[in-house]
């Protein structure tokens, strides 16, 4: 039979057993109250042109490239330049041998001296006859004639003195010099070599300005003509150069189907060097930004569209509203609302509450 102790302790047990379990109820309730932060997928909102941009390969090019050429005909003597030169206005670029120009330039100096003996003697016989005219020595006709023959001299001093300034020149041109400044780009003659009157002998590319000449084909010959252009070289992709349609072909390349076109680069350096490669990317003037973003991060209960912007720091959320552009199969295009570079909840919006503070595990890229 049990003792008076243990029955005791028995009826302890009965009296704590309901205590125990309010407790027990208490630690879930308690634990349910400090729920922890629900976890979120965010994206970023990154504005950019609806309609995208398209780019080109192209070459750098002068505006203007001359084929410079003697203005005489004669025998190479010196070069004075290699490709790659680069060469002022007025700086001599190759000669002629002069001896055969020498002597044209001295025998017109010979014909203008006798023109000039000639037109003083004439000019005296016309001046004698004026008098024995006066005097009834001489008749009518004799003083027509001194006349004629005093007018001829003076003719042919006129064309000796031009056939004197003719030789100058000639004795100029035999030396060919750049019009402008610039680089040489091909040569086509070597000393000994005989050239004609303005055959080609030296290219020279000015500097002065640069463009871009690429082929754009037909269905982005409007955007050609009325975007917005920046160039980007190859050897520098991070650094833009403003640029603007120059000439466009009026007929398409009959093999590739493309349209030539040049675009000018009044704001590059001599950093851009001339057949570089670049790249050309052509902008919608009429187009305008977006952000694209996923259909699951729009929320919309009767208020209109709007966003879960989510501090990254603090956990803490915002709705925000925001202008939908247009919709698409997977993602929707806003124009505005919250601002670049805010993120956003992208999944789960319709679970969350604006009180509540949300925890980033990970980013979504759109």
């Amino acid at each position: 039979m049990a003792s008076q102790t243990d029955l005791s302790k028995f009826y302890k047990a009965v009296l704590l057993l309901p205590a125990l379990v309010a407790l027990a109820a208490c630690g879930p309730t308690t634990a349910q109250q400090q729920a922890p932060e629900r976890p979120v997928l965010v994206t970023t909102v990154h504005y950019e042109p609806q309609v995208a941009d398209r780019s080109f390969v192209g070459t750098v090019r002068p505006r203007i490239e001359s084929d410079l050429g003697f203005r005489v005909t004669g025998k190479v003597s010196k070069r004075l330049v290699e490709v790659g030169s680069h060469v002022d206005a007025g700086q001599p670029l190759a000669t002629l041998d002069e001896a055969d120009l020498n002597l044209q330039a001295e025998q017109a100096e010979a014909e203008l001296s006798a023109a000039k003996g000639v037109r003083a003697q004439a000019g005296a016989a016309e001046t004698r006859t004026k008098e024995l005219r006066e005097k009834g020595w001489s008749t009518d006709a004799q003083l027509d004639q001194a006349k004629a023959a005093a007018d001829e001299a003076r003719a042919r001093l006129n064309r000796a003195e031009r056939s004197v300034e003719l030789t100058k020149n000639s004795l100029s041109y035999a030396t060919l010099v750049a019009d402008a400044s610039g680089v040489v780009t091909a040569t086509f003659i070597e000393p000994g070599q005989v050239v004609a009157a303005g055959q080609a002998a030296i290219r020279v590319a000015r500097l002065a300005e640069k463009e871009v000449v690429v082929a754009i084909p037909e269905t982005l010959l409007a955007r050609a003509k009325s975007g917005e252009a920046r160039v980007s070289i190859w050897s520098e992709p991070d650094k833009h150069y403003a640029a603007k349609l120059r000439e466009l072909a009026p007929s398409a390349d009959p093999t590739t189907r493309t349209y030539l076109a040049k675009f000018s680069m009044p704001g590059a350096g001599n950093e851009v060097q001339l057949g570089m490669t670049a790249t050309l990317i052509l902008s919608d003037a009429a187009s305008g930004r977006v952000a694209r973003l996923p259909f699951s991060a729009l929320f919309d209960q009767g208020g209109g569209p709007s966003l879960y912007v989510v501090d990254t720091k603090t956990g803490a959320i915002t709705l925000k509203g925001v202008a939908v552009k247009s919709y698409e199969r997977n993602d929707v295009l806003i124009s505005g609302g919250v601002a670049e570079g805010a993120d956003v909840v992208a999944l789960g919006v319709q679970k969350l509450n604006p009180a509540e503070k949300v925890r980033v595990v990970s980013s979504l890229s759109f």
